[in-house]
């Protein structure tokens, strides 16, 4: 180990200062410069957002889906128009003597049709599958739309905690460096052994480390942040230090779990999910029934040269119209609709069971999320009281190493200790609001005035407090 000593040591704690401060001025230029807070940010992440997006294009290309299956209940109707040459050749016999002869004619023919559907039950459960298809690519974008909240929510308190986490390795470097030149005059003047500067020393090489990793996360989740908001070096707004946190209202589990088996978007699509699987075996079913159709047509037909049945006649024209009603019938396919419908009998079950599946893993993800926030909330006061503990701790540990009645082990572990429950306090806080976020997630009742009145609780001048 390399002992400084006079002109040395104090150049050696100069460098040291001077680090600390300029790192510390970064974080203050990150926090205070183009600084945006939670509501910000999300608005961009919902105009940015390539998994938003991919849900609104979905819920748009399944509107145009469902308009698709309306078709078979509006009127069909196309035009057919052709023309053709044919050529006739006949041999026959008359009063004894063989004859033949040959007739070259055009025909131009145009017709329109149309077809208006009277009575066709599959039809009809194809446009209401369509529409419940639409009702299914609401639910998948509310789901996305939450999904996003809770996603941009998580990103910002990541690098807020990743902020505090470097600034609290600074303070805490700043601190053992101190307690290091305090052992060092100690031993120099003769009331320490060396000791206490090497252990003061290997603190200090430690929380190095610590700094170089703390930094490395903040980047990390910096750029996590920007990829989600696509924006250069996105600046959150701290929290405020002693901002009253939100309250878990109403406390009552059975009051979320009723609303998530209401309103969770994914419990929506799965009730869907089984309507539409029910209207399924109703579209097989109809394999049995009649179909009525009401068909109406308008010809017109040219022969120039005349016609096998008009010989020797020229430009005969005629137009045929017909208008009807047809109706069909089915008898026999094969056992094809009897085992079609034995198809969607199990499919409809198991859409059922599946809609069942979804209700348990929704309930157990409300429980977490609920149990997650009340122990967010007694880790928060503890973590408070764990804070005080140990500052008092501390100071009386330095207390007791300048009367000589500690050790400078004891300072460091005190100090490593309060450090921790500061480093704990703030990600138990960020992680009680991400909970009131996450529960109403899996309740489905997540939207942007919830993010509002967090941001409340965030301020662009908070950063000043915590240099």
């Amino acid at each position: 180990m390399v002992v400084f000593s006079g002109q040395h040591r104090k150049k050696s704690s100069r460098a040291l200062q001077l680090g600390v401060l300029a790192t510390a001025m970064t974080l203050g230029c990150l926090c205070a410069a183009h600084a945006q807070s939670l509501v910000q940010l999300t608005e961009q992440a919902q105009f940015h957002d390539a998994q938003w997006q991919s849900a609104r294009a979905q819920l748009d290309a399944t509107i145009s889906q469902g308009a698709q299956a309306k078709a078979g209940l509006l009127p069909q109707v196309g035009l057919q128009a052709g023309t053709q040459y044919s050529d006739s050749r006949s041999r026959f016999q008359t009063s004894g003597i063989a004859a033949s002869s040959q007739l070259g004619a055009q025909q131009h023919t145009a017709a329109i049709q149309a077809t208006q559907a009277l009575y066709n039950p599959s039809k009809l459960v194809t446009y209401q599958q369509g529409q419940r298809s639409v009702d299914v690519a609401y639910a998948q974008v509310d789901a996305a739309a939450q999904d996003l909240l809770v996603r941009t929510a998580q990103a910002y308190f990541s690098v807020l905690e990743a902020q505090d986490n470097l600034r609290l390795v600074m303070t805490q470097k700043q601190a053992v460096s101190e307690q290091f030149e305090f052992a060092q005059r100690n031993f120099e003047i003769g009331t320490a052994t060396v000791t206490d500067s090497r252990e003061a020393q290997a603190r200090l090489d430690l929380v190095r480390a610590q700094e170089i990793a703390a930094v490395n996360e903040l980047q990390v989740r910096q750029a996590a942040l920007e990829q989600l908001v696509a924006t250069a070096s996105p600046s959150p707004w701290p929290l405020t230090a002693n901002a009253p946190l939100p309250q878990l209202t109403p406390a009552n589990i059975n009051h979320w779990l009723a609303t998530a088996n209401a309103e969770n978007p994914l419990v929506r699509q799965a009730q869907i999910a089984l309507e539409i699987a029910a209207l399924e075996t109703e579209k097989a079913q109809a394999g049995h029934k009649p179909t009525v159709d009401l068909q109406a047509s308008y010809g017109y037909q040219r022969n120039p040269d005349g016609s096998a049945t008009t010989p020797g006649m020229n430009n005969v024209r005629s137009n045929v119209g017909t208008v009807g009603v047809v109706m069909n019938l089915p008898l026999f396919a094969g056992f094809a609709v009897q085992n079609r419908v034995r198809e969607t009998l199990s499919l409809e079950e198991k859409a059922r069971a599946d809609l069942e599946d979804t209700r348990r893993q929704v309930n157990q993800a409300v429980r977490t999320a609920y149990f997650g926030v009340q122990s967010a909330y007694g880790q928060v006061q503890a973590l408070e009281a764990a804070v005080a503990s140990s500052q008092s701790a501390l100071d009386a540990n330095r207390l007791g190493y300048e009367v000589g009645v500690r050790i400078n082990m004891d300072v460091l572990n005190a100090q490593s200790q309060l450090f921790q429950a500061q480093r704990d306090l703030a990600q138990a806080r960020y992680n009680l609001l991400l909970g009131h976020l996450q529960l109403r997630q899996a309740t489905g009742t997540l939207a942007m005035q919830d993010v509002h009145e967090i941001n409340q609780l965030l301020s662009p001048t908070a950063s000043l407090t915590k240099k």
